[in-house]
């Protein structure tokens, strides 16, 4: 899997993915904030598929 996300999309998505599952298990938001799962996975993972489908991807030099 060649690395498709940025360091700033990887840290933004880091961030919201974990702010979302934050509040989700505080109860601030309820149980849709479990979809931080996605942003976190995909930031730690440097990978995110839909950039793959959508023909997009911020890191040529990772290719």
């Amino acid at each position: 899997m060649p690395c498709n996300v940025t360091n700033l999309d990887r840290y933004l998505r880091i961030l919201v993915g974990a702010v979302l599952i934050i509040l989700a298990v505080m109860g601030v938001i309820g149980m849709w904030g479990w979809i931080g799962i996605v942003p976190l996975a995909t930031g730690i993972f440097r990978y995110c598929p839909a950039y793959t489908l959508l023909g997009i991807g911020g890191n040529k030099s990772a290719k």
